[in-house]
């Protein structure tokens, strides 16, 4: 059933349909999780970690019924893969898809300078980075319910306005990510869809940590004016309230979501 109306329920996204990308882990998880207790039916979409999806399909499932999470693999950078995800999802749950959050993106460990930057490590960048974002906004811009609740939520980086050395790359396919969504907010006009960025500075999450020293991490937690790193819940809940209605006068932006430690 599709809810296009401003909802007055105590779970704001109650009777709508969110796809979150690459959600097995790190800020995709606490997105899909936050979600999910707001009262959206979600989809867990992931590559290669099965047994993780099914576990937290599980977990989100155990007090709901009739179940309210799948878990569907598909590679974002494969155009039938993401066709298949938006199928399955709108099957499974007999609805047209509401809100799509594209966390789904790789870091090189390696923080190599542009120089030092291998066209491998480039191409995977970008194509996961770049062209997964672009195959997402595509398809959601074509599947994602008009009329009202309409939601594209794709996530970019604070190191395209922190620009630090060793981010070239990964900092230019999100900078590219950021240009293509405020171009797709105005191109949806009258669809009554809204198409924003969320821009995360340091967060806990496995791809933060990989290849920091702990004396780095924290200098980085010193640096921020809220004197700490930033939390999954404190970006997944800044996409709750981009997803429901308080946030339908939110379009074609970036939000730096970094505490202040990046303007």
């Amino acid at each position: 059933m599709e809810n296009n109306t401003r909802s007055s329920s105590s779970l704001p996204l109650a009777g709508r349909v969110a796809i979150v990308t690459g959600a097995t882990r790190g800020m995709g998880r606490a997105i899909a999780i936050h979600l999910h207790s707001v009262g959206a039916r979600v989809t867990i979409n992931y590559v290669s970690s099965s047994s993780k999806a099914e576990l937290l399909v599980s977990e989100l499932n155990d007090s709901s019924q009739p179940k309210s999470a799948i878990a569907v693999r598909a590679d974002v950078s494969d155009p039938e893969q993401i066709n298949n995800l938006f199928d399955q999802t709108e099957q499974e749950f007999g609805s047209k898809v509401h809100i799509l959050v594209n966390c789904a993106g790789v870091l090189d460990p390696k923080y190599p300078t542009i120089a030092e930057t291998t066209l491998e490590d480039f191409e995977n960048t970008f194509t996961i980075n770049t062209r997964g974002s672009f195959l997402c906004c595509k398809e959601a811009a074509k599947r994602v319910v008009r009329g009202g609740g309409g939601r594209i939520i794709i996530m970019s980086t604070s190191m395209v306005g922190g620009l630090s050395p060793g981010y070239g790359v990964y900092a230019a396919s999100k900078a590219a990510v950021e240009t293509m969504v405020k171009v797709l907010a105005k191109e949806l006009k009258g669809s009554g869809i809204t198409a924003n960025c969320v821009a995360p500075g340091p967060v806990e999450t496995e791809m933060f940590f990989a290849g920091k020293s702990d004396e780095l991490v924290k200098n980085l937690a010193g640096a921020c004016p809220m004197g700490r790193i930033g939390e999954p819940k404190d970006i997944s809940e800044i996409v709750g309230f981009l997803a429901g209605d308080g946030g339908e006068w939110i379009n074609g932006q970036v939000i730096r979501a970094n505490g202040g430690f990046v303007i």
